[in-house]
Parts: structure tokens; C-alpha cells; sequence
């Protein structure tokens, strides 16, 4: 069944509690995180600040792993979030990786996460990127053009290695989602136009140094509905077919990634009714599945806490001190993130309209329009919801701020510590020089 529609008006605080069970609003300490009070937390590394919750992170892995159980590998999606304990956490509940570039793959391997489970993904991998995941023997390569083939080809024969090829094909399919995240249309840059992939697919067999060995798709990223899983399976599922018929060698199809979260108080995306549109599309091929998910399993594990800088406007704009150089999202994508204060008090106050903004020098450090939150006043504290995902990872310098402090809360443990310490303002320019003829 497809998920429904978003709803037309924003929820409640109390809607978005009842909806995340990670989180939970203590009359005394605020706002909680797998049982820690977040405000601890800002006490002891002030905002704005990260804050992942481990627990959470097991718990989501668990509940995909289990509805494809028997039918498809996790290989998460390390562009979502690929700091070394999120990933270590992944690899001690079994996911292998999804990298797109040099460094997610040093930093897979180097959180523990073997070799032989990473695929290794995107539309302009170099050679020397290539190389080293020929070097560590990976399990896939998924090619994206014809130009890529033939340069992995030549980097694999001089190797004296042979690459177990995965063609990603572009479906034509649309995701239904933001302009900026659909990657499975024809006018996309990612992977091999659907009516030439049989061609290639031949021509890749005769290529030395490489081993095809299958099919990959990906459509786009935050989608809820099954339908156009569904189309993009099917269309995957007949090229399998057409391919054996032809005398080729398919045994693996990587599904992809996607799955979308709620971000209001709307149900995500049904690992189940995922695991359903699989087993239907690709019941009796004999295929290894796959699937990427990112966003699904560590979007609603972090929050962003921030602190009210001022208002303005007789309190119609909040300025924060977190920005868009932490929370790229609703920048870049109109990106919607629930807003709680961390004070019980101040949550469960008369609410109306605010525009809730950063302190960066551009109109587009903006998190929220009209957004209806109770009175804020300097000093108190917000969490941005949902933020785990395509958070930190995308967050940068700009204007001078330092990278903000991560930390790791483990309710199963009752603990939490900082897994990366606030940027010194001095490390913005440590490794800049002045050249001698400036002076």
C-alpha cells in the first residue's frame, strides 16, 4: 500500500514526540534522547551541536535487516552519514557499504566493515579511486557509462586483477521526490540509458580484466511511495530476463536505495512493503539482491541542538546560532525538520508563526517560515529534528564558523560521549600559508 500524502498543516509538538519513539519530553530535564537530556549535553559542549543516538541506529538496522531477511543484503548508504562510529555501528549489525568516493571507502574499511561487502557507486570515480578499490577487492564496481568501463577495464588488466562489474541502469523512472534527489530520470547524470544497457552489458563480457556479474538501479533518495519502486523493479526485472536470454551472466541486483522518513508526523517509508515490492518483481530470477538505504536508517537518529541568539520583529524571527553551514537541507532542498524546545515549559506554550533562522550573510540560512512555535527568547535552547542524515556530512566552514561537536548518546548503554570535539577557530587556517612576496 502506498504511503498517503503529507499533510497539509504542521504538527504539534506532541505529534512529533508520538511519532519518534527515541524521543520523550521530561517535565524537569527537557527534551530526551534515548533517555539523555539533551540539554546535558548542551551544557557541556554548548551549540550548536550534533547529537546521533546509537540505540536508535541499532534499532532501525535491525528492523530493515529483518523484514529482508532471507531476501536482500543492507549495504548502507555512507554518504548519509559516515562517521566512523555510525559506521562501526553498521558493521557490528552486519550492513556492508555503499561508497561513492576514495575516502568513504578508507573510511568503511577502516570502521571494520569487510571488504568483500562494499560496492562502490557514483558517476566519476577515478582512476585512482578505482585502483584502490581493485586494491582492496571489493565486491562490485557499479559502472555508470561506457567511458568508465573501458578506463576500469585498463586499470584492471595492468593490475593484473578481474573486477566484478555491476552496469547501473537508468530506468527512466520518476521518484515522485525533490528535483535535486531524483537520480533515475533520462535527463539525470547517473547511469547508463536503459535502452543501451543490454549492448554494453555484452560489450563489457568481452572486456579484458572485467567480470560482469550484474544490474544496478537507483532512482532517487527520500521516497515513500512503492509505485515507482515498483515501475523501476519491473523494468530491471525484464532486462535480466532479456539479458540471460541472450547468453549473459547476471547474478546480482542491487536495488538501490531511497527509502524515505517521515519528516513531519507522517509515516515513512514500510520496510515491509519494500521487502514485498522485492520479492514480486524479482521472484524466481535466482538474483543476490541488495539494497543502499542511508537516510532511513540514521535520518531520524540525529538531531541539531541550537540556541536562540535573539529575536526579532516582536519575536516573529528567531535567530539561532546553528546555520545552514551545520543543516544544509532546508537550504538547498526546502527541506522541512521539526523544531522542539528543549525546555518542557516552553513546548507545551500557546504556539504561533515564526521564521526561524541562522546568523550565516545569505537569505537562505533559513530553517523555517511561518512555522508555528511557542515563544522563544534569547537563551533557550531548540533541537532540529530528523538530522542525522545528509547533516553533518554536508556541513562546512563558511563565514568562518568552526565545525560543530558530534556526540554519540547509547541508551541501551545509559552513556554518551563526543565522538568529534568542536573545530578550534585556529584550525580553520592551520594549514593555510602566506607566501613570502605578500610580505
Amino acid at each position: 500500500m502506498d504511503t498517503p500524502p503529507l499533510p497539509t498543516s504542521d504538527p504539534t509538538a506532541s505529534a512529533l514526540l508520538a511519532a519518534r519513539p527515541h524521543l520523550a519530553m521530561h517535565a524537569m530535564d527537557g527534551l530526551l534522547l534515548e533517555g539523555m537530556p539533551l540539554n546535558a549535553v548542551a551544557d557541556a559542549l554548548g551549540t550548536p551541536a550534533w547529537v546521533y543516538g546509537a540505540a536508535t541506529l541499532r534499532r532501525r538496522l535491525g528492523e530493515l535487516s529483518a523484514a529482508l531477511a532471507g531476501l536482500a543484503a543492507v549495504q548502507y548508504a555512507v554518504k548519509a552519514n559516515d562517521h566512523l562510529a555510525v559506521l562501526r555501528i553498521m558493521a557490528a549489525g552486519s550492513a556492508g557499504a555503499d561508497v561513492v568516493s576514495g575516502g568513504e571507502l578508507a573510511r568503511a574499511r577502516l570502521a571494520g566493515i569487510p571488504a568483500e561487502r562494499i560496492v562502490f557507486s557514483g558517476v566519476g570515480k577515478s582512476a585512482e579511486e578505482l585502483r584502490a578499490a581493485l586494491a582492496e577487492g571489493i565486491a562490485q564496481v557499479n559502472v555508470e557509462s561506457a567511458a568508465e568501463l573501458a578506463m576500469l577495464s585498463g586499470i584492471a588488466a595492468a593490475m593484473g586483477r578481474t573486477a566484478p562489474v555491476v552496469l547501473r541502469i537508468n530506468p527512466d523512472v520518476d521518484a515522485g521526490t525533490h528535483a535535486k534527489i531524483t537520480t533515475g530520470l533520462a535527463e539525470n547524470k547517473f547511469g547508463i540509458a536503459y535502452a543501451e544497457a543490454a549492448a554494453l552489458y555484452a560489450h563489457a563480457a568481452t572486456l579484458p580484466g572485467l567480470r560482469p556479474v550484474g544490474l544496478a538501479l537507483h532512482i532517487g533518495s527520500q521516497i515513500t511511495a512503492l509505485a515507482p519502486y515498483r515501475a523501476a523493479f519491473a523494468r530491471a526485472a525484464a532486462l535480466v530476463r532479456d539479458l540471460r536470454a541472450a547468453g549473459q551472466t547476471v547474478t546480482r541486483m542491487d536495488c538501490g536505495g531511497g527509502l524515505g522518513i517521515g519528516y513531519r508526523d507522517e509515516p515513512g517509508a514500510s520496510p515491509a512493503a519494500f521487502a514485498g515490492a522485492l520479492r514480486a518483481a524479482f521472484a524466481g530470477l535466482d538474483l543476490h539482491l541488495m539494497v543502499e538505504p542511508g537516510r532511513w536508517l540514521v535520518g531520524p537518529a540525529g538531531v541539531l541542538l541550537a540556541s536562540v541568539v535573539l529575536t526579532k520583529n516582536d519575536g516573529r524571527i528567531v535567530v539561532l546560532d546553528g546555520a545552514m553551514t551545520e543543516l544544509l537541507r532546508p537550504a538547498m532542498y526546502d527541506a522541512w525538520h521539526g523544531i522542539l524546545p528543549l525546555s518542557a515549559v516552553r513546548a507545551a506554550a500557546p504556539a504561533g508563526p515564526v521564521d526561524v533562522v541562522g546568523p550565516v550573510c545569505e537569505s537562505a540560512d533559513t530553517f523555517a517560515r511561518g512555522r508555528a512555535l511557542p515563544a522563544l527568547l534569547a537563551g533557550d535552547r531548540v533541537a532540529l529534528l530528523d538530522a542525522g542524515a545528509y547533516g553533518a556530512v554536508m556541513s562546512s566552514t563558511y563565514n568562518a564558523r568552526p565545525l560543530a561537536p558530534i556526540v554519540l548518546v547509547d541508551g541501551d548503554r545509559a552513556c554518551w560521549a563526543t565522538i568529534r570535539p568542536r573545530q578550534r577557530a585556529e584550525e580553520l587556517w592551520h594549514a593555510e600559508t602566506v607566501p613570502d612576496f605578500l610580505d
